[in-house]
């Protein structure tokens, strides 16, 4: 027996120094001196720019009124908030040691160049399949970037998430390196989106949901369901999206460029940076990502469907505009009347029955399984992407109050849905007031 038990010993430590050495398995690789910006072609750079915006690489990697690609974009996780870095071509605090190999290295691995491991809040394990020449291009155009001096703002995760080389374990078990392959059995289009939704543009990792080691469904019925980027419900793209009116291939072009859609409404939160970067990329590229979002919803309606639904859903949406003649009249109780004088106070000089706007019934916003963007976009407004200049929302804030929000949340979900009331609003409510949320 006690053989027994000193062999079990001396195996189990046998498996933890190999899964040690495994773990370590990525060297540091060599500093370089800063390379010359002229040593880059131009055309490189050039196409370099367009992939770095296919991937919203300044969104994450820029603050409001700081320099672009300078970092330190707090990002909340339910493991704490990690902080993130500078990728200028500043050789002491940014990337301007790091050579193409190290790059690359830390796009496939989710490993840095002195071999420690990156969280996957930098999703890596989507820009691992980006071909290598395209991440050659990005490498050529960040470091002809203005170099800046900026240290990275420590993590503030607790144990033992703060421990970075158990990313080992969890790139082992969620994350499959390598470029991807296309499909031969569909065509170019597709296979052009595919590239870019599951590489580059990375949208699973904001609309699918992840499990509590905090990765994201990249397979199954969960893959594309459904998820939550900076505390907005980002959408499902498969066939359980919540909107009324289901999507076309026009439509979601419609959305991705301009991010407005007459069915759909306009964007808000982190998707309108992403509207303005599509903005500036070639339409056959955002053609692409629809055609191949479209084939995640399932079988599309023929254009006869699809006319009959909207025809159905516009009528009973604009009978519930304020203002219409047949409008309902509002319930007895005494929130939801609240409700209805904070909007007809605050809300009906845009949101009313004039055919300006698409009614508030078919967005998104009212359709939400919680009350989050509701309350975003009430307190602090929607600053509207570039091909939408012409449409905004201005911040209430100061004029409406939590008690009032929760009396006006209470009140359009039950105007203009028939889903069940939402709930936790009060708590909402004053998180995204406080900015906590």
């Amino acid at each position: 027996m006690k053989r027994i038990f000193l062999f079990l010993v001396l195996l189990g430590a046998v498996v933890a120094a190999g899964g040690l050495v495994w773990a370590k398995r990525f060297p540091e690789i060599a500093a370089i001196s800063r390379p010359n910006p002229a040593s880059f072609d131009k055309a490189l750079v050039k196409q370099g720019e367009k992939l770095a915006g296919l991937g919203n690489c300044h969104v994450c990697h820029s603050v409001s009124g700081g320099k672009p690609f300078a970092g330190g974009l707090a990002l909340p996780t339910p493991f704490g908030t990690i902080y993130t870095t500078n990728i200028t071509p500043d050789v002491e605090t940014g990337i301007g040691g790091w050579s193409e190999e190290a790059f690359i290295r830390a796009m496939r691995e989710g490993v840095d160049r002195e071999g420690d491991y990156l969280y996957p809040a930098f999703p890596y394990d989507y820009y691992t399949h980006v071909a290598t020449g395209d991440l050659k291009a990005i490498y050529a155009y960040l470091m002809t970037r203005e170099p800046v001096k900026q240290e990275a703002k420590e993590n503030k995760l607790g144990f033992p998430f703060n421990i970075r080389l158990l990313m080992a374990g969890w790139n082992l078990l969620f994350h499959q390196s390598g470029e991807w392959k296309p499909d031969p059995s569909k065509d170019n289009e597709w296979n052009r989106g595919a590239y870019i939704v599951e590489g580059l543009g990375h949208c699973g990792a904001c609309h699918s949901p992840r499990n509590i080691f905090g990765a994201a469904a990249k397979s199954g019925p969960d893959a594309y369901s459904g998820g939550v980027a900076e505390g907005w419900m980002a959408p499902a793209l498969n066939g359980k999206a919540w909107s009324p009116i289901p999507w076309t291939g026009k439509s979601l072009v419609n959305y991705l460029i301009d991010g407005w859609d007459q069915h759909h409404g306009l964007t808000g939160g982190p998707m309108t940076a992403v509207a303005t970067d599509l903005y500036d990329q070639s339409e056959d590229d955002v053609f692409a990502i629809a055609a191949y979002v479209m084939s995640l919803k399932g079988p599309a309606k023929t254009p006869e469907e699809q006319e009959k639904i909207v025809a159905a859903e516009y009528a009973k949406a604009a009978r519930l505009e304020w203002g219409h003649a047949q409008q309902p009249a509002v319930p007895s109780d005494p929130l939801l009347q609240k409700g209805a004088k904070v909007f007809e106070s605050q809300c009906v000089t845009c949101h009313k029955a004039d055919g300006k706007s698409a009614p508030l019934a078919l967005t998104s916003v009212m359709n939400a399984p919680d009350a989050y963007a509701l309350i975003d976009v009430t307190y602090n407004g929607i600053k509207p992407p570039r091909g939408s200049l012409d449409r905004s929302m201005p911040a209430r804030a100061s004029q409406i109050s939590d008690e009032d929000m929760v009396a006006l949340a209470a009140f359009v979900r039950a105007r203009f849905t028939s889903r069940p009331a939402w709930t936790g609003v009060d708590a909402l409510a004053k998180s995204i007031r406080s900015g906590a949320h």
